[in-house]
């Protein structure tokens, strides 16, 4: 069994590994209510929407994924000349480290995917899509790109939805070339003829895909053996991890080698996305040098992971990292997010029916004040993020000779507090941003202010939320604290 701090260091090995990611990109859409009635007009439910967001969808998902693990992403697809299109290319345009070739096909229907839900429950996906063959056009333009970037590139992602990126003409040139180049191919699968997919290193279907592209059973360990090596034989791939849900995967090698991997997941909320979690981790492991059963067991623990999420959504390396290492010094960094990682957690907490307050400031120095403060945030909400200035904010708004910590210390010094449940560093003066991405439920600043001054109470307030003005605790200040210090 490999070490697990052998692994933890695989992880950090995946940083800038560049990675084509070719596929069916598409929007996912998501639409967040409450169900309190039947609709008089049919026994249906009435949904009163509270909130929506959307992301990148299909290999969209990949491309994010890759992103979050570290790696350097270059990204071709295809979309439509329409409003989901455009969305499309904006969400892709936010992730600086994508290097992307979207073609434009005209009167395309872009890809959406849109989910109602109430609460926990999904109540419907409705799916607006065409799988017709892409113009000649296109197809040159989408294989043209993709073969220039092979040389560049440490391993190829290819992502089949079956909405026609991917066609016969396509996977087989971007196979050639890619072998040509010795780069491996990672393959998430559609359809039942594998055979398209040969010289691939590696297919990653499920196990339900796994039956219907051999027609064997897959019923048990010795079954889904027996169908992957079918694969292997009969189609020429080198390799086949089938993902097995709460059973976890089995890794099934040419050199005929098998890796059964006990399923990682804690809590399961949301299994969509997974295999696109699966794929990039995969890719970007076997790009950064790992042996393939190595890469497995990450991938393995990154499907745990994601799986205790909601939506499509990602795992980070940092998140890897923390659940390998299983420590408190782990479980207290990784109380520290970033904005995208936060909003990640906030829709886990949510997901589950929790109420989620917020609070800001330097806490350059930890005093009794603040802890009150935290306490009482803590007191009005089921989960309490803190949003911490940075070293650049804090020297706009308090002068050159602050901060005395640094934003790490006093980050990981905030994480170690019962009462704070993240950490989310922002470098504008005010949190204002950080609370319309967030959307918390309760907004909590100390009484010195009106509700009228606190930053973002409108936003709060806006969508439901109510703003908490908390006691302060005399006589503690850290300006007051360093002049004290600064005459002894």
């Amino acid at each position: 069994m490999t070490d697990l701090s052998l692994l933890a260091a695989r992880v950090f090995a995946l940083k800038q590994v560049p990675i084509l990611c070719v596929g069916d990109v598409m929007l996912d859409q998501f639409v967040y209510g409450d169900v309190e009635r039947i609709s008089p007009e049919a026994p249906i439910p009435v949904l009163r929407v509270r909130r929506e967001m959307a992301m990148l969808g299909g290999a969209g998902n990949v491309v994010r994924n890759l992103v979050a693990l570290g790696a350097a992403p270059h990204f071709v697809s295809l979309v439509g000349d329409d409003m989901a299109g455009r969305e499309v290319t904006r969400l892709v345009g936010l992730h600086a480290e994508v290097d992307p070739v979207l073609i434009v096909e005209y009167g395309r229907q872009t890809t959406i995917k849109t989910r109602f839900s109430a609460g926990s429950q999904q109540l419907l996906r409705a799916d607006r899509e065409t799988s017709a063959a892409l113009a000649e056009q296109s197809l040159a333009s989408l294989l043209g790109n993709a073969m220039k970037l092979l040389p560049k590139v440490g391993a190829v992602v290819l992502s089949d939805y079956g909405k026609g990126v991917l066609n016969k003409a396509v996977i087989r040139e971007l196979l050639d070339g890619a072998r040509a180049a010795g780069r491996p191919v990672v393959v998430d699968p559609k359809g039942t003829d594998y055979a398209l997919y040969a010289g691939a290193t590696l297919v990653t279907p499920n196990r339900k895909e796994l039956h219907e592209a051999t027609g064997l059973s897959v019923e048990d360990d010795a079954a889904i053996v027996a169908a992957a090596r079918h694969l292997i034989d009969e189609c020429s791939i080198a390799n086949v991890l089938v993902t097995r849900s709460q059973d976890g995967m089995t890794l099934v090698t040419q050199a005929g080698e098998t890796y059964h991997l006990p399923a990682e997941a804690r809590e399961v909320f949301d299994v969509s996305g997974a295999g696109d979690t699966v794929v990039a981790t995969m890719a970007a492991a076997l790009a950064a040098g790992s042996p393939l059963p190595e890469a497995a067991r990450l991938a393995n623990v990154a499907a745990g992971i994601v799986v205790g999420k909601v939506g499509t959504a990602v795992v980070y390396a940092a998140d890897l990292v923390a659940s390998l290492h299983h420590s408190e010094v782990g479980a207290v960094e990784a109380k520290v997010a970033d904005r995208t990682m936060a909003v990640d957690h906030l829709a886990r907490w949510r997901h589950k029916g929790q109420k989620v307050g917020f609070t800001n400031g330097c806490f350059d120095l930890l005093h009794p004040g603040h802890i009150s403060l935290l306490t009482q945030a803590r007191a009005q909400c089921d989960r309490l993020v803190v949003g911490l200035n940075s070293d650049k904010s804090v020297k706009r708004l308090k002068g050159d000779s602050r901060p005395v910590q640094s934003e790490a210390s006093r980050a990981i010094v905030l994480a170690s507090l019962a009462c704070v449940d993240l950490v989310v560093i922002f470098d504008e003066d005010t949190p204002f941003d950080l609370i319309a991405a967030l959307r918390p439920d309760v907004l909590v600043k100390g009484a010195d202010y009106t509700v009228e001054q606190v930053v973002g109470a409108d936003l709060v307030q806006g969508w439901g939320g109510k703003v908490v003005l908390a006691e302060l605790a005399e006589g503690h200040s850290t300006t007051a604290t360093i002049a004290r210090m600064g005459r002894s």
